[in-house]
């Protein structure tokens, strides 16, 4: 299935991430799920929340850089190598996941990993 995720690049420094929470928090937003990639200098936090247009609207307002893009929520069987066979689905049919990570509030007692595929309506497909 997909979903909306927002993208929010930040500097690296104590108190950014905090500014964001304390902004989606004042604007009703509610995170669902949260990631963060790091280097050195900043950090690019990756976030399902019941609103994505309104989240992005509200940090865009207050000087962050947002986005909102497709990813895809997949369930996977609770069983040793069940996400691999997916990995292998995807990748035999030469779709790359570029990032993934777990959603921690799943559709159903299965667990569910979001993904990113730069052709997300092949991937939906294959994957469904």
């Amino acid at each position: 299935m997909k979903l909306k995720q927002l993208s929010v690049f930040l500097e690296n420094t104590p108190g950014h991430l905090e500014r964001v929470c304390s902004i989606l928090a004042e604007a009703n937003v509610n995170l669902q799920t949260i990631t963060i990639a790091e280097t050195k200098d900043y950090g690019i936090v990756r976030a399902i929340v019941d609103d994505c247009d309104k989240a992005s609207d509200v940090l865009k307002q207050n000087g962050f850089f947002a986005k909102v893009v497709d990813v895809l929520a997949v369930e996977v069987d609770d069983k040793p190598g069940a996400l691999l066979a997916i990995l292998k689905r995807a990748s035999d049919a030469g779709l790359n996941i570029e990032y993934m990570y777990a959603y921690t509030r799943p559709f159903s007692i299965k667990p569910v990993m979001i993904m990113s595929f730069k052709d997300i309506d092949a991937a939906e497909k294959l994957l469904s």
